[in-house]
């Protein structure tokens, strides 16, 4: 099943709009990364062990992966509330009133895995001071996460309105994987 947009958008137009978004996600990405190293080991000491250390990024992806719940009760909620959606998935596709909140949970669950994996691998390879940057990467998510809600309420029909939330969501996480596979790759 294709669908067709109601209201022509601008690939242009659109692909602008994402590039912007992108580059302030990242001054704002790097500038909190920085700030958080900085600051967040003057307020608290982070574990050094192995074994704590991986307790640590499984306690921070606990508020990554309440973004998924989050997701979960919003669709659960409209579908409760949607004569159309009531049967649930296997029902059909869902109904323009919970579109959003489904598309938000499947985004988010997609976002949580992808974060998490990073925590977990970048618990193995940093210690102290250096997990501040899991703390960050926690708070830029959730950030992420309420952006791209609202810009998905404001504009559902183009990329434009989640860009900002999309981004911010996504490129700490990468910088995490890019970080973990430096550290795998090259030799300390």
């Amino acid at each position: 099943m294709t669908r067709q947009p109601e209201v022509q958008v601008n690939l242009q137009k659109e692909e602008l709009a994402i590039r912007k978004a992108g580059a302030l996600s990242l001054i704002v990405s790097a500038l909190s990364l920085g700030i958080g190293y900085f600051t967040l080991p003057v307020w608290f000491e982070f574990p050094t062990s192995l074994v704590n250390r991986l307790a640590f990024a499984i306690q921070a992806s606990l508020f990554v992966l309440l973004w998924v719940l989050v997701g979960v009760m919003m669709v659960s909620m409209g579908r409760r509330k949607s004569l159309a959606d009531v049967g649930g998935a296997a029902a059909g596709p869902p109904s323009d009133k919970i579109a959003v909140q489904v598309a938000f949970l499947q985004n988010t669950l997609e976002q949580a895995v992808l974060a998490v994996g990073a925590y977990l691998a970048l618990a193995t390879l940093l210690s102290g001071p250096w997990l501040s940057l899991i703390v960050t990467a926690v708070m830029l998510f959730a950030v992420g996460r309420l952006l791209f809600l609202i810009g998905y309420h404001r504009d559902h029909r183009g990329a434009q309105g989640r860009a900002l939330g999309m981004s911010l969501t996504m490129l700490p996480t990468l910088a995490g994987y890019v970080l973990a596979i430096a550290l795998i790759i090259i030799p300390s």
